[in-house]
């Protein structure tokens, strides 16, 4: 009797976990109870970036190692022809060196001139808002526009060379001899830039302590050492923004270039942007244009990788 109840017991249970077992769910359904619905928002925006920037580094990446000119329908693969050739090229080393001069000297002067625009617009000047609205109004212009404007300064009847004559002295040839025209090309884009890093040192100037500066002038710090001791540990992030912002233009410079010299006088001004923008679209090398742009990326990533490491470092050393 008991026998029978108890396998009427385990009958019934079976029957009763049966039908509380819930039905297979959709695909959909699985989804949506994993949350993972939100990953479908982003696939407008990935497919964007792989079909306009990452499937056209790859396929730059792959023509590297092809005779493609772009324009015929048949490529050969030619191994590292255009990478031997790159070795030899004298053009491919001067460009590089100009490449580097630039951009170590837009690093300088951005972040010299950048923090000691910050220390003055944060002071007590009476027009600092006006000060910073002057110096920050450049950052806003299109380069180009910014280009032929100091092209005009630049010009053999300018305003430089007229205020030269004013004073009696020689008119320079400023985008026309080699030296000077390198020097000329870094005073425009440090006059346009300069103002980001005014504006990122005044924003961390305004996040240090006034407790800290009292305390540095109360032990007897004067304004250099206070500034020396206490501000400039505290704008590490600061600094590490401004160094590789400066360091990424520098390197990838063209617009200003282009526009002021188009990479001469000879070769004087011409860097890798520059250069393969000559190479691919003026000599329709694509190929071997595209060589010089993985090497670019290469230097590129060998150069700012380690430096925002160094940087990094730092932050956390006087964190």
């Amino acid at each position: 009797m008991d026998g029978t109840a108890g396998a009427n017991t385990l009958t019934v249970d079976s029957a009763a976990g049966e039908l509380a077992t819930p039905p297979p769910q959709s695909l959909w359904r699985r989804v949506l109870a994993s949350g993972g619905v939100s990953y479908l928002f982003i696939l407008p925006a990935v497919a964007i970036y792989v079909a306009v920037i990452l499937a056209p580094i790859l396929m730059g990446a792959g023509y590297a190692f092809t005779d493609w000119d772009g324009l015929r329908q048949i490529v050969n693969y030619n191994g590292l022809a255009n990478f031997r050739r790159m070795i030899g090229d004298q053009q491919v080393r001067s460009a590089i060196s100009t490449t580097l001069i630039i951009a170590f000297s837009l690093v300088v002067v951005k972040v010299v001139l950048g923090l000691v625009l910050a220390l003055v617009v944060n002071s007590n000047v009476k027009s600092r808002n006006w000060l910073r609205l002057v110096f920050f109004m450049p950052v806003v212009l299109t380069p180009i526009i910014v280009s032929y404007m100091w092209k005009y300064i630049f010009s053999n009847n300018g305003t430089l060379n007229t205020l030269l004559k004013m004073v009696g002295l020689e008119p320079l040839r400023w985008l026309g001899d080699p030296t000077l025209a390198l020097i000329s090309v870094i005073i425009v884009t440090s006059w346009q830039s300069v103002g980001l890093s005014m504006v990122i040192f005044l924003a961390g100037l305004q996040a240090v302590p006034p407790e800290l500066e009292e305390a540095a002038t109360i032990d007897g710090a004067n304004p250099l050492q206070r500034i020396w001791h206490v501000t400039l540990p505290l704008l590490a992030p600061a600094m590490t923004v401004c160094v590789v912002i400066a360091l990424i233009q520098g390197l990838r410079f063209f617009d200003q270039i282009y526009a002021l010299t188009r990479g001469g006088p000879g070769y004087a001004t011409e860097t890798l942007s520059t250069m393969i923008y000559r190479i691919s679209f003026q000599f329709g090398e694509f190929s071997y244009g595209a060589a010089v742009a993985m090497v670019f990326s290469l230097i590129v990533g060998v150069i700012v990788l380690p430096v925002m490491q160094v940087l990094r470092r730092r932050e956390i050393a006087h964190g």
